[in-house]
Parts: structure tokens; C-alpha cells; sequence
């Protein structure tokens, strides 16, 4: 199997046009559409998607779950896997240890449980984007640190998914993952004595 770091990949783009076999959406707990990326995603899948969603009552925050693709088949995207991110509060001490505030511990169950059900329906490659760094208020590196380690400790147990893609709005964006997964990868690399 290859090493965790060689199976991810960040872009900066349109979640909605990659070719994956699922992306994740940044859904709100109705699942019924919103802003941002939930808006695209529910726009580029057509109204089936929420007519479908109105029947799943909803989804916990820290969870998700998978529904067809409708419109987005047509460009080879089986899924759409809905995850629930948290809001960050002002409740929320961005000078805790990284994984001690509530909002840390729910983020990191977005990305195992939406890497649970690639695993579940044998799905190869999916994308994710920057789950609640836009409206939602995450800080974007805390939320990349938190997304990054928890793929690649998945991903170094697993084979599926082959691939994931963090999808990002904005080079920027882009470039704090990037420094994320280049950091992890040399500290997973030490501790396996891994050649990068």
C-alpha cells in the first residue's frame, strides 16, 4: 500500500466539476441545502437531491451520510456524502491543544465518519472541501490540521479510499493544507522511517 501522504492531493477549484466517485458536502443538520458549497453541490445535483434529503430527517452535527448523486452522475460522481460540521463559537478557546474543544472533537468525526462510509460503499476517490471554514467560522489551519490528520491515520489503516482530494476555495486556502500535509507527512515519515 502507499504511504498515506501519496494518496492525497489538494487543488483549488469547483468541488462540483472533479472527477471522483463522491464529494463531500458541507451540510448544514436539515440537509436541505444552504449556502456556499452546499448550495453549489445541491445546485449542480438538481432538485432530486432535496426532495431525497426531505425523507432522511435530517443529520447530527459530527456525522454524515450518503445519498445518490442525481444530476452529478453524468460526470461520473456516484455520491454525495452530506457531513455535518460544527459552528465555531465564541464558546470555542482557539488556545486549547489542538482536538480538546467540542468543536475540534466534532470536526474530526465529520472526516472519520465520511471516510467510514467511502469505506462502507466501496467508494476509490473522493473530495472533501474546507468543512466549516466558510460561514461556519472554523479556523481554517486548525480545521486543516484536524482534516489532514485524521485522513492520513485513516488512510494509513485502510485502502479505502484510494485517493482523497481537498478541494479548496482559494489558492490560500489551498496553500495552508498544502503546509499542513507536507509538516504531517515528514513527522509520519520520522516515525516510520519512511523515506519521503
Amino acid at each position: 500500500m502507499d504511504l498515506p501522504v501519496a494518496r492525497v492531493e489538494v487543488v483549488t477549484g469547483d468541488i462540483t466539476q472533479l472527477h471522483v466517485e463522491a464529494i463531500v458536502n458541507a451540510a448544514n443538520t436539515s440537509l436541505l441545502g444552504g449556502g456556499g458549497v452546499d448550495g453549489a453541490i445541491h445546485r449542480a445535483a438538481g432538485p432530486a437531491l432535496l426532495e431525497h434529503n426531505r425523507n432522511l430527517g435530517g443529520c447530527q452535527t459530527g456525522l454524515a451520510v450518503v445519498t445518490p448523486s442525481f444530476e452529478l452522475q453524468q460526470r461520473g460522481v456516484r455520491h454525495i456524502i452530506h457531513a455535518v460540521g460544527p459552528v465555531w463559537s465564541e464558546k470555542e478557546d482557539a488556545t486549547q491543544k489542538l482536538g480538546n474543544t467540542h468543536a475540534d472533537v466534532l470536526l474530526a468525526s465529520c472526516y472519520h465518519t465520511t471516510l467510514g462510509l467511502c469505506a462502507e460503499n466501496h467508494i476509490g476517490t473522493v473530495a472533501f472541501p474546507a468543512i466549516s471554514t466558510g460561514v461556519y467560522g472554523f479556523p481554517k489551519e486548525r480545521a486543516a490540521k484536524i482534516a489532514v490528520a485524521h485522513t492520513l491515520g485513516w488512510l494509513a489503516e485502510h485502502d479505502l479510499p484510494r485517493r482523497v482530494i481537498f478541494c479548496c476555495y482559494s489558492d490560500a486556502d489551498a496553500n495552508v493544507y498544502r503546509k499542513v500535509i507536507e509538516s504531517r507527512g515528514r513527522w509520519m515519515n520520522q516515525r516510520t522511517g519512511s523515506k519521503p
